[in-house]
């Protein structure tokens, strides 16, 4: 339970429908920097923690505030760190879904004896031929099988999605038939977690040791290799940015490689911001165990975006994507999920 609208509606439909619950929300982390108290908002704020444990006792049912703050820290946080100082552009909340909110929370369904867990999330599950899988929720404008694509067999087996077969508007309106009008008036907060402001390069620079040495100014160059001006560090840069480059050159210029080691910041035309092959790793497989040669799907590279059709071809670290026609913006380190219809085939990391 995050103290929101979707995870507390998703209880009073489970409670309609005859389970007896037990409701957990976990303290990830602390909204702090600079040595004072950052505005408390988003799912893991220390007011949001209060908020489930007080919709929980509304509606008649026991809760836990779990601290793993230390996990979270070392896995998620660590990871999205890391990523960026590689060069790539993490995606934190796909790894928290994994490690966190399955992994941890089957652990602790475990402790307290319960068959199944249940999110607030908009997705639903399918099952074919022995195997679950993910399907997008109803509410397209909500889904978020995105960020779900790494969830094993056994997570799917025992996961429950009371929002998936719902709308948004209908799950507002169920808050305020049950007589929760606040609640259902509530709204959401589309930041990382953990960056309560958004901006990742202020959080780089305050939880990286010596950022400013160690990651500083170096070259923008042209995809010829010509230098074409001086950056203020690539981890300050992510695939697709145009604004904020601070360099002028008299067409719109895109980022569109970033080389780490050189300490390169690579720019160039929209046209050379698209690409049609990529690979990924780290697959997870939904929907088959074993993909068949060339199989068409519908791929998607970022949350908002649209997906195009592409073919997927087994290779010997993880897939060889490659779509219909070219895609702006192929970044290293975001989620590439594959969806047949509404189902999930599988997912990974885009390298």
């Amino acid at each position: 339970m995050s103290g929101g609208i979707d995870s507390t509606v998703a209880a009073m439909l489970l409670l309609e429908q005859g389970y007896e619950l037990v409701g957990v929300t976990y303290r990830t982390f602390d909204n702090i920097s600079r040595g004072c108290m950052e505005k408390e908002k988003g799912c893991c704020s220390v007011d949001s923690l209060f908020e489930a444990k007080r919709m929980a006792e509304q509606l008649g049912f026991e809760h836990h505030i779990l601290d793993i703050r230390e996990q979270f820290r070392n896995t998620v946080i660590r990871n999205f760190i890391d990523e960026y100082l590689q060069g790539r552009t993490p995606n934190p909340c796909v790894l928290c879904n994994s490690t966190i909110k399955w992994g941890k929370l089957l652990e602790t369904a475990d402790e307290y004896n319960c068959t199944y867990i249940a999110t607030g999330h908009y997705a639903r599950i399918g099952q074919e031929n022995g195997r679950y899988f993910l399907r997008k929720g109803i509410d397209e404008t909500k889904d978020q099988t995105y960020f779900l694509w790494t969830l094993s067999q056994e997570n799917l087996a025992r996961t429950l999605f009371p929002l998936g077969e719902l709308t948004k508007p209908q799950v507002r309106r169920i808050a305020l038939e049950q007589g929760y009008e606040k609640l259902s008036q509530k709204g959401e907060s589309q930041e990382i977690c953990f960056i309560p402001d958004n901006d990742y390069r202020n959080f780089l620079a305050t939880h990286v040791e010596n950022f400013s040495e160690n990651y500083g100014p170096g070259p923008f160059v042209d995809t010829s290799g010509k230098v074409l001006g001086t950056h203020k560090g690539f981890p300050n840069y992510t695939i697709g940015q145009r604004k904020g480059l601070g360099i002028a050159l008299g067409q719109p210029m895109f980022v569109v490689a970033i080389d780490a080691r050189e300490n390169k910041v690579i720019l160039g035309t929209k046209e050379e911001l698209k690409g049609k092959t990529f690979y990924v790793q780290g697959v997870n497989l939904m929907k088959y165990s074993h993909l068949p040669e060339g199989l068409t799907v519908s791929a998607k590279i970022r949350y908002r975006n649209a997906g195009g059709l592409a073919a997927i071809f087994p290779e010997k670290e993880g897939l060889r994507v490659v779509f219909q026609e070219a895609i702006d913006s192929i970044t290293p380190g975001q989620s590439a999920v594959f969806y047949e219809g509404n189902d999930v085939v599988g997912g990974g990391i885009i390298a």
